[in-house]
């Protein structure tokens, strides 16, 4: 997930004491209550197709659909929960645009959730999906070995990125084109000619449906950064190319910046939009029902 420099401050050390026993005191609470609300922990599941089973506990019918989860599963429901309640750290995304997200996977979850970063937030994420396959990519390695070590439960993957924040307005004007870069084509795995393509993943991320994409990640808010050009365009072609009913929800964060708002239009498309909260963009990609050379 991308993080910014540390502000200035003009407060003395026993105020930022104060404060931040505060902030924590009502993350402690919040957070709890958040997640204890979402999985059913009082007894009212959310998900819409949740079932009760005899022989369960209440905790775990409540995460229940298809039968009981594994124990590794509720491990992670219980670790995400200590996690937020103890933890000072507040994710970048506002709990508004955290909402946009919920709403779909209540009604989705368990399902395939696909995330572009990796942060403070990413537990938090995996526990809202249990029973399903929730993947982060990651470009920083040394990041992922620091979220690991507090999260090991998480699947996150390293990706490497072709591009820089610098080159995006050349790569929009470029990709018209070339062929490899069409809608018509739209493919990922090997494209080395398309230099938006994410062409070297690991396999489990081209063989897959996946029924979210969040992208609130790589970092793009320098030149040299890579930006998040790859990975919208990446998201549109897997959500055209998609074999299973349905339509993909592609979450953006950013939506606000120069980038990530014209490669969304271009991509994603204005007519697949459903809302914006904040700055997280919502789309809905149906599968590609022609061979229309264009995305939008």
């Amino acid at each position: 997930m991308e993080t910014t420099g540390n502000t200035k401050s003009h407060f003395s050390p026993d105020q930022k004491r104060r404060l931040l026993g505060e902030k924590a005191a009502v993350f402690l609470f919040g957070g709890t209550l958040f997640l204890a609300v979402y999985l059913g922990i009082t007894g009212t599941p959310l998900f819409c197709n949740s079932r009760q089973q005899s022989g369960l506990s209440s905790q775990v019918q409540a995460f229940s659909t298809e039968g009981s989860y594994s124990v590794e599963t509720v491990l992670q429901l219980n670790a995400a929960i200590v996690h937020y309640a103890t933890y000072p750290q507040v994710p970048l995304l506002s709990r508004d645009e955290i909402q946009v997200a919920v709403d779909v996977l209540k009604a989705k979850s368990p399902c395939n959730f696909l995330i572009f970063g990796l942060g403070h937030d990413s537990l938090m994420w995996a526990s809202l999906n249990p029973g399903g396959t929730t993947l982060f990519l990651e470009e920083e390695p040394k990041w992922v070995d620091k979220i690991l070590k507090d999260a090991p439960h998480l699947r996150a993957q390293v990706i490497k990125y072709r591009t820089k924040v610098s080159e995006a307005d050349d790569l929009l004007k470029e990709y018209p084109n070339q062929p490899e870069c069409s809608a018509q084509k739209a493919f990922l795995r090997g494209n080395e000619r398309c230099k938006l393509a994410l062409h070297i993943l690991p396999e489990e991320v081209y063989n897959q449906d996946w029924d979210l994409i969040l992208i609130d990640g790589p970092i793009g808010f320098f030149p040299e950064a890579p930006g998040r050009m790859s990975a919208i365009y990446s998201a549109a072609v897997m959500a055209r190319n998609r074999k299973g009913s349905g339509a993909t929800h592609v979450f953006v964060h950013n939506v606000d910046r120069k980038e990530e708002k014209t490669y969304t239009e271009t991509f994603l498309c204005n007519k697949n939009r459903l809302k914006i909260v904040g700055k997280l963009g919502h789309f809905e990609i149906p599968p590609a029902a022609d061979s229309n050379p264009h995305f939008c």
